[in-house]
């Protein structure tokens, strides 16, 4: 537990506390944003905590003031464990104003689901259950942007951080126990991965428009175009991507595509003074798409509509999956979802590869073999019945 916090506004006073923070082979780190006005998420504070210090950081104060490329440099050092607690947007943060995803990093809340405390549980809940304490959440919804911050809102801002080294601890320990160090590395490796998704190329930025996969080859290469666009020009401006062109509109847009301004302009959901603004560079886009051959269009997720039996086959697994996981004190998400589930099943009725991400590393010695096994029928799926428990043995000789 930290002894000492500071409420951090000037460079002068962060050079002083990243003196101290240096020492420290390890760093609790958590931040406060707004995100409904920008295309970057405005960074308002950073917390930061070591076993002996913690300190919340106004980012927007210090930045006046100076540079916080000292910050950075213990943020980004290697040989400092960064420990969050569902860190996917710190470190996109992070990663946006200190040039790059501050690593090492260990995130509690994954750390949390591979040890028996379940899916994406909270941060209050984790410290409750390992410390007995019950936190204050009456600032979740605090508008973290607005000056001066009450003596309440930093000390709520510096809770999501006392904690976290003792949690550290404690699920550190647990998972020495059960012999998961390996694989947590693993999941961490998969969060760097998708942090870094979310840096990718504007060009990939349709699949995440809601109900792109609908859409006929042609009309996706309309979407992939505007949805790059549309990334540009919300970067370019500081806003919302939705600001520009919301997802059901870019949806219509690539379906019917206008041939003129005017026709743009009757689009339902188009503002007038959008299409003032950027009608040209719009029909500009949608014209380059449809001029592209076939050759240059983007390629379909394969239709996947399983036959009823395959339904009942991916039940059969989620009642089995869900077994294992409480028996080894995991959250079965973690392990597999419905989706990947429906994948194994599917590419073992087609007799596809089976590439899946269920069938490599942890994942499969936990549990993507014992499934392989059940739909292999060398396992029969049964239940106990003393306990009620679902057990896998093998098929009696007949």
């Amino acid at each position: 537990m930290t002894t000492r916090s500071s409420y951090i506004t000037s460079r002068h006073a962060l050079n002083e506390l990243c003196a101290e923070l240096k020492e420290s082979p390890r760093l609790a780190l958590d931040t406060e944003f707004v995100g409904e006005e920008s295309f970057v998420p405005k960074l308002e504070l950073i917390q930061v905590a070591t076993d002996s210090t913690a300190a919340v950081i106004d980012f927007p104060a210090v930045l006046e003031d100076g540079s916080l490329e000292r910050l950075w440099d213990i943020v980004c050092n290697p040989a400092v464990q960064k420990i969050v607690h569902a860190g996917r947007q710190d470190l996109d943060l992070f990663a946006v104003h200190a040039g790059q995803i501050p690593k090492p990093f260990f995130d509690t809340q994954i750390a949390a689901a591979m040890v028996g405390y379940g899916p994406q549980v909270a941060y209050a809940s984790l410290v409750h259950r390992v410390h007995g304490k019950r936190l204050d959440k009456a600032h979740t919804f605090t508008n973290w942007s607005a000056r001066p911050l009450s003596h309440d809102q930093l000390s709520y801002a510096l809770e999501d951080v006392t904690f976290l080294l003792a949690i550290h601890d404690h699920l550190h320990e647990r998972l020495s126990e059960f012999g998961r160090l390996e694989w947590i590395d693993e999941e961490f490796a998969r969060l760097e991965d998708a942090v870094d998704e979310t840096r990718g190329e504007p060009q990939e930025r349709y699949q995440r428009v809601r109900g792109w996969d609908q859409l006929r080859p042609k009309s996706l290469a309309v979407l992939r175009e505007l949805a790059a666009w549309r990334e540009g020009e919300a970067k370019r401006r500081n806003i919302p991507r939705g600001r520009v062109l919301r997802d059901e509109v870019l949806l219509q847009l690539a379906r019917h595509p206008p041939h003129n301004v005017q026709e743009l302009r009757s689009v339902r959901g188009v503002h007038g003074s959008e299409v003032d603004r950027n009608g040209e560079a719009v029909l500009a886009a949608l014209h380059h798409a449809l001029a592209l051959p076939p050759s240059a269009w983007p390629s379909l997720p394969k239709e996947r509509k399983p036959e009823p039996e395959f339904t009942g086959l991916v039940e059969l697994l989620q009642a089995v999956l869900k077994a294992r996981a409480f028996d080894q004190k995991i959250a079965p998400t973690l392990v597999a979802t419905t989706a990947d589930l429906q994948l194994l099943v599917e590419a073992k009725g087609g007799g596809t590869a089976l590439d899946l991400p269920l069938l490599k590393g942890w994942r499969r010695a936990l549990a993507g073999q014992l499934l392989l096994d059940v739909l292999d029928g060398k396992l029969v799926v049964s239940v106990d019945a003393t306990t009620g428990a679902i057990v896998c043995v093998l098929p009696s000789a007949s």
